[in-house]
């Protein structure tokens, strides 16, 4: 088996070959969410980034690190953007209960539907062998909320004797919640105003208890 060659590149070799990773990732992603993990070769993965079979191997090895990548590249980008929504809605500045609910609207309204998340939740539930993000990677966005879940507790804005525990009560009674509906009726995502609703509930009914 090829392992990646970590060879010194000048810098246009350097843009050369990232540029021929992310097509290489591009079109593992297509094919890995349209045909799945075993279905897909790297043969054809190859054809749709219009590279060699050996550059894929030189790349990533074989194709459940291929997967990996795909997966963590994914993960990567839902993270950035719910921590600039942490960031730029749960400020200290602004009323709790309105900046909760900006939160959960966010993520629910912009972040859910695109095509990001889409594709890394197909991913992630393919069936094994299909690999899965490595352990910690994957719970990285409810840790940055936890840490400012404690900036609040400590604040006295709310009383969280388990930050984790408080996070996955927030989540389940918004955003979760907000997902199972949508998932059961795919119309209601583009129904703001019932969205709008359902977080200002669970909101509400996170900040009865923790408050």
């Amino acid at each position: 088996m090829a392992t990646p060659r970590t060879a010194p590149q000048s810098p246009g070799r350097r843009k050369r070959t990232e540029m021929k990773r992310a097509a290489i990732l591009d079109a593992a992603e297509e094919l890995f969410v349209s045909e799945g993990f075993e279905v897909t070769s790297v043969d054809a993965i190859a054809t749709r980034a219009e590279v060699s079979k050996r550059t894929v191997y030189d790349h990533f090895g074989d194709k459940r690190a291929l997967f990996q990548g795909v997966l963590e590249r994914s993960g990567d980008v839902l993270l950035t953007t719910i921590r600039a929504a942490i960031d730029e809605e749960l400020t200290e500045d602004r009323d709790l209960r309105e900046a909760l609910h900006a939160f959960a609207q966010r993520v629910t309204t912009e972040t859910f539907p695109s095509s990001v998340y889409v594709n890394f939740r197909r991913l992630n539930a393919q069936a094994p062998p299909a690999p899965r993000l490595p352990d910690g990677l994957d719970d990285e966005p409810e840790r940055s909320l936890e840490q400012r879940f404690t900036r609040y507790a400590d604040r006295g804005d709310l009383h969280v004797p388990d930050p984790r525990r408080a996070v996955q009560h927030f989540i389940a009674l918004t955003m979760r919640l907000a997902l199972d509906v949508i998932d059961e009726d795919p119309d209601l995502a583009r129904n703001t105003g019932e969205l709008h609703a359902l977080i200002a509930d669970g909101v509400d009914a996170f900040l009865r208890a923790y408050r």
